[in-house]
């Protein structure tokens, strides 16, 4: 059987910079092709033409979706099923889709969507992102200009939840996958820690909580999580229960992913893969590792052993024979001011 295609949802207020993350990560596809779907409507909504004309492969119009309809978690038999169903139908499907939501969506719905019989053989979701003004948290108003989206949230005559800010924004934090702290060029160090720990004191433990100062962040840190968030969807409950089961200015800055590094670690064929497993996870929480990504050689194996780690969650399967040498490669990501050393003996111990 084929394999799905991967969907990652992209959540947060109006001005949170859901645009300029995505942006950015267009501007790293390097060849991967990536649908968007946006969920722009009156007035207010993202500006769409930020995304289009990038003059790149990965980003040409055809394949940037805009519904304008109203929130999509109000509208998804009416607008999401039938635009994802057009997409998928086409003969040069996407290698990747992303779905920037309104700043009023709730997005356990839409999760919840990716089980219809029309999508759910075809798509999964790859991982939530929820995308926080830390500026605006931390002072307790969660949105840059709450003014805005209760503007917003009158020009959507198909909302049917009136929902608070605050359990809006308690309700993305429950469904994602990775939160990114967004502004954080606007808090002091001591404000950024607090407002990382005090939403990983809030979150489910396998989700990462990373900084980002102009939504600027590796593609490989926000896409290949394979979360596969439409089969745990118990675990993303509404903690708010509502009446059904935007965005930030395009930034001008360089691309220079400081704050993050990555690396290799090349190792012989390993005996035991469940053992290899607990041994990569061990090392992912002693040295606070992002993400873990790659394949090992398991002896006695034609296939090799796909490995891919957000956090302490690692998922494995044998994916292709070998078609070069036979050993493990891994990618390691994360903070600048990793131990490469210690890493590296670590996982080829």
């Amino acid at each position: 059987m084929p394999s799905k295609i991967p969907a990652t949802i992209v959540t947060g207020f109006l001005g949170s910079g859901k645009t300029t993350l995505i942006r950015n990560l267009l501007e790293q596809a390097n060849g991967r092709r990536i649908a968007l779907i946006i969920n722009e409507f009156g007035d207010l909504g993202v500006d769409g033409d930020i995304l289009k004309g990038c003059g790149d492969a990965a980003c040409k119009d055809e394949d940037i979706l805009e519904l304008s309809n109203g929130c999509i978690c109000c509208t998804v038999a009416e607008d999401f099923i039938p635009t994802m169903e057009k997409l998928l139908a086409r003969p040069d499907a996407p290698d990747h889709i992303v779905i920037e939501t309104s700043g009023l969506a709730l997005p356990q719905p839409l999760v919840r969507a990716f089980n219809w019989p029309e999508i759910s053989t075809k798509v999964t979701v790859d991982g939530v992102i929820a995308l926080i003004d830390g500026k605006a948290t931390t002072e307790g108003r969660f949105a840059h200009d709450p003014a805005a989206v209760d503007a917003q949230r009158r020009s959507d005559e198909e909302l049917d939840h009136d929902t608070p800010l605050s359990e809006l924004f308690d309700d993305q934090i429950a469904c994602a996958d990775m939160i990114v702290v967004n502004k954080t060029d606007l808090l002091t160090e001591a404000e950024a820690e607090a407002l990382a720990t005090d939403l990983t004191t809030k979150s489910r433990p396998s989700v990462r909580v990373v900084r980002s100062a102009h939504g600027e962040l590796p593609i490989d840190l926000l896409l290949g999580q394979h979360a596969a968030a439409e089969a745990d969807t118990k675990a993303r409950h509404e903690i708010h229960h509502h009446h059904h089961d935007d965005d930030g200015e395009e930034d001008h800055h360089h691309h220079d992913h400081d704050d993050f590094e990555s690396f290799v670690v090349t190792r012989p064929e390993i005996a035991d893969p469940k053992a290899f497993a607990e041994q990569v996870a061990e090392t992912i929480r002693t040295h606070d590792i992002l993400r873990l990504k790659g394949f090992a050689a398991v002896a006695g194996k034609p296939m090799r052993l796909a490995l891919q780690a957000v956090g302490p969650r690692i998922d494995t399967y044998y994916d292709r024979p070998f078609d070069g040498p036979r050993e493990t490669r891994l990618v390691v990501i994360g903070q600048a001011g990793l131990d490469r050393t210690a890493i590296t003996q670590a996982l080829s111990a």
